[in-house]
């Protein structure tokens, strides 16, 4: 495990020499990957979504497509469509970007709402259906969507039972000020980050995201604490509805990588701690005298209130 667990340190260690001050960012992306779920990134644009995407495909040695988002988008433009082949007579398959390893989808909010709900489709099945036919995505498969917080015009925000499809939801900020005098001297590292090799491969990925799922215990003791705050969550007073049961499989999957990242075959609370507020305020509903309150402080009081096993 410790093997595995080192290769990961040093992907991420390489990968912060291109994305400067991107480095949690990047060990919560790469926490999803291996969790087996899919990120949501809300952030400004011209941050580095699209960089950090490429080069998590990069080093792990998978495939990458990128989707962008607008209102004339559809379904088929994700999925691919079916062409006649004159010389065959046949109907030939054209996969569309879906069917990369890691996909990117900026702007998913600018899709209709049938548009994404194929897509989000895609992502919870894993499979896509077209004509009748049904075709398996490549394994493993991340999809990183990116929204706006700013603009609404133009838009169709995700609804609430959507975005619990996705495990985590992050934003990168802006880089520290040394960082950002780093990227401003080297200038841009996309072409670099086009050239690297990988570190990792399809079947060596997929083999620690086993052995993240099966080889990290979860004490009985550490699995009340989990519970306990998912209980929290659901008695809290500016909460409408709290954290469904996915979001509570998506906090067990998350603290198992966290563990695993650093160093442990078991989840410690602390572990819990680091992923929850990722992993919660999108799936909860507040109050609408609430809505202005800040779900991630509600959150993390939540988790200072609840105690933590001896």
């Amino acid at each position: 495990m410790m093997e595995n667990n080192g290769k990961i340190d040093k992907a991420i260690h390489f990968l912060s020499q291109y994305l400067h001050g991107k480095e949690r960012a990047l060990e919560l992306a790469l926490t999803c990957f291996f969790s087996r779920g899919h990120l949501l990134i809300e952030d400004l644009p011209g941050l580095g979504k699209t960089t950090l995407a490429i080069a998590i495909a990069k080093v792990l040695g998978l495939t990458f497509g990128r989707i962008q988002c607008t209102s004339d988008l559809l379904p088929s433009d994700i999925t691919g469509v079916s062409i006649f082949d004159k010389n065959t007579g046949a109907f030939i398959f054209q996969p569309g970007p879906i069917f990369n390893h890691i996909v990117l989808v900026d702007e998913i909010n600018r899709a209709t709402p049938k548009t994404q709900s194929a897509l989000l489709e895609a992502m919870g099945e894993k499979q896509v259906t077209i004509e009748g036919r049904t075709y398996d995505l490549p394994r493993p498969f991340l999809v990183i969507a990116t929204q706006n917080p700013t603009e609404q015009f133009g838009t169709f925000p995700l609804p609430e039972s959507q975005m619990d499809r996705f495990m985590m939801k992050i934003s990168i900020g802006y880089p520290p000020r040394e960082a950002e005098r780093e990227i401003l001297r080297g200038g841009s590292k996309r072409r670099a980050i086009q050239a690297l090799e990988p570190m990792m491969g399809k079947q060596e990925v997929m083999e620690i995201q086993d052995r993240i799922r099966t080889g990290v215990y979860l004490s009985e003791k550490v699995l009340d604490y989990l519970l306990n705050i998912i209980e929290a969550t659901r008695a809290n007073e500016y909460l409408l509805s709290g954290l469904s049961t996915r979001g509570a499989l998506a906090l067990v999957n998350t603290a198992k990588s966290s563990a695993f990242f650093s160093g442990k075959d078991y989840v410690v609370p602390e572990n819990i701690k680091r992923v929850a507020e990722y992993v919660i305020p999108h799936r909860v509903l507040f109050r609408e005298e609430y809505e202005s309150v800040n779900k991630k402080e509600i959150i993390k009081s939540i988790l200072e209130e609840v105690p933590v096993p001896a």
